[in-house]
């Protein structure tokens, strides 16, 4: 077996193990950087901070996930 088909079969079992959390990642990352570009379409706002808004997805992504794992354990 070469590393090209090890290679390749590891990526395809991470991504059967990992297929809906990336799917969801990529919602979320799409819909983020959307209403960023929307918004600052519409404002005039200097560019360092629609980066920095963008950036800001970060923390909106790990924020929103954290506060819906909190609630689902409350139920």
């Amino acid at each position: 077996m070469s590393v090209v088909d090890t290679l390749r079969d590891h990526v395809r079992d991470h991504v059967r193990d990992h297929k809906r959390g990336m799917f969801v990642d990529l919602v979320f990352a799409i819909a983020w950087v959307t209403a960023v570009s929307v918004i600052f379409d519409l404002l005039s706002a200097p560019q360092w901070v629609y980066y920095l808004t963008l950036a800001g997805g970060v923390v909106a992504y790990y924020g929103f996930f954290w506060s819906l794992e909190l609630a689902m354990e409350q139920q």
